[in-house]
């Protein structure tokens, strides 16, 4: 790989990271590991071509055209999560990574997945729905331009765009529970 193709590389995977949180190489590599996955699986679920999720991984492309398979991508990672600290089996998460493949992007986790045992949506939940709308409307840097556009006269909007259109999940958790009260 030549000096051009290692920086269109690098750019490629810095605007993943402000697009998804991380380099998707990172992200995918995760989810196969936690989901027990191969990289053909993946793409299926997804409902990319193995070649694109290639791509993508490797920084040759940078963002995801479809804003389905980024919520899809957005299921894999909460399914992910909970298959890595034992709350979903093995089988549980095969049946709903067929859900998920199967969804046109919307939620398809039900409702004992999603709500704390009080039957609200959890924290987290909100969070990644909330993520999930605005990073289908724009992508990150052009919500971070309109932040800083509003930032002069609407410093707390300002702030609402830039943590949970471009910060990390995380982020915007703490957010959230700072400004419930």
């Amino acid at each position: 790989m030549d000096a051009t193709q290692q920086d269109a590389t690098a750019r490629a995977r810095e605007l993943q990271r402000s697009w998804y949180g991380e380099p998707l190489g990172a992200l995918f590599r995760r989810l196969i590991d936690d989901l027990g996955l191969n990289q053909a699986r993946l793409a299926a679920v997804l409902g990319l071509s193995a070649p694109m999720l290639s791509q993508l991984m490797s920084g040759q492309r940078a963002k995801i055209g479809n804003p389905a398979v980024v919520q899809r991508v957005q299921a894999l990672q909460e399914l992910s999560s909970q298959a890595a600290d034992g709350r979903v089996s093995a089988a549980e998460a095969a049946e709903r990574m067929e859900e998920i493949k199967k969804s046109a992007g919307g939620s398809v986790l039900n409702s004992t997945q999603t709500t704390a045992s009080t039957g609200a949506p959890t924290v987290r939940r909100v969070v990644r729905e909330i993520q999930s709308l605005l990073r289908s409307v724009a992508a990150a840097g052009d919500i971070i331009d309109a932040a800083d556009s509003l930032a002069p006269t609407h410093p707390e909007l300002a702030e609402f765009l830039r943590v949970y259109g471009a910060g990390r999940t995380a982020e915007a958790v703490a957010h959230y529970e700072a400004h419930q009260s």
